[in-house]
């Protein structure tokens, strides 16, 4: 079988380094080039359209994006939106003169409608309201399987969209208020640990459920799918359970060892109370997560507290 070369748009960020570890140990990987804002700029069109036609890879994998927690994403509306749109529209307009081209978008379960059935199926897409906190994001991602769509309508792209469910694990942006809620958890929690605090304050009523999926099965699914002829565009990537945010904040209490009170704060927006998303679809091919929560959670924390120590 050939090798094949593959280019990483976004290989600096959580998603991207995972990827460029994985791929690089793959032997179905014959080159692999990790591109960076350092390199292209994918604000700007003909800087992207020049990477493309300089590289020619055999596959486009693009995990660039501007991302945040709920915080971040309800106060930089315009930001969100924006960005993301530029970021997708580019890679994608790129790609037009290399119908050869395979590209891998990575997107978001946030796609899917607020009051969508849970589990929640690719089929669900576009039949309901999103949900507000992060609409902007949500749709710009939307807008990237459609123009896929149209690239493979007229062109005959082949576009595959992954649609992961929230991912957490190394390089996560452990911040105060622009967090995940993984990291968010971890960072304070731990600053509270240090600091003897007897509270930890938790934005919400920590009733909502949810599914975390760790980066590096992402970036699996990713590896697993490069050299398959998809039937679908669109696969969901998730683990399968799912935990309310309450039980996620006791759990991650245990692994830093603080010994303080949690205190959720029910004033504060708890966003979608539900989202587990189905993946059978991608189950069906062969695909299956590795790395369960606590496994996860306890590789994170121990590379916070290795990379993240101020």
């Amino acid at each position: 079988m050939k090798k094949m070369k593959i280019m990483i748009f976004g290989s600096k960020g959580m998603v991207g380094r995972s990827l460029v570890r994985i791929l690089s140990n793959s032997d179905t990987v014959g080159e692999l080039i990790a591109s960076s804002r350092d390199d292209t700029n994918l604000f700007s069109l003909d800087e992207t359209m020049l990477k493309m036609k300089k590289e020619k890879p055999d596959i486009v994998i693009n995990a660039a994006a501007k991302v945040g927690g709920i915080h971040a994403n309800n106060t930089k509306r315009t930001e969100f939106i924006f960005q993301n749109l530029k970021i997708n529209m580019n890679i994608l307009e790129a790609s037009i003169s290399f119908p050869e081209t395979k590209i891998i978008n990575l997107g978001s379960s946030c796609i899917y409608p607020l009051n969508a059935e849970n589990p929640i199926k690719e089929d669900s897409l576009m039949t309901g309201e999103l949900e507000p906190t992060n609409s902007p994001y949500a749709i710009a991602k939307i807008a990237a399987i459609e123009m896929g769509r149209a690239l493979n309508k007229q062109y005959s792209h082949q576009v595959v969209n992954l649609m992961p469910t929230n991912l957490y694990g190394p390089y996560d942006n452990f911040s105060e208020m622009d967090s995940h809620v993984i990291p968010g958890l971890i960072m304070r929690m731990h600053k509270a640990k240090v600091a003897s605090n007897d509270t930890f304050k938790i934005w919400g009523s920590g009733t909502p459920l949810r599914e975390f999926l760790y980066v590096d099965d992402l970036a699996e699914a990713v590896l697993f799918l490069l050299d398959k002829s998809c039937e679908n565009d669109l696969y969901n990537v998730g683990f399968g359970e799912e935990i309310s945010i309450m039980d996620l904040a006791f759990k991650i209490k245990n692994i830093i060892n603080f010994q303080g009170e949690l205190d959720f704060d029910s004033s504060m927006p708890d966003g979608n109370p539900r989202k587990l998303i189905d993946t059978t679809r991608l189950n069906d091919l062969g695909w299956r997560p590795i790395t369960n929560l606590d496994t996860g959670l306890e590789q994170t924390y121990r590379w916070y507290l290795e990379n993240n120590i101020n």
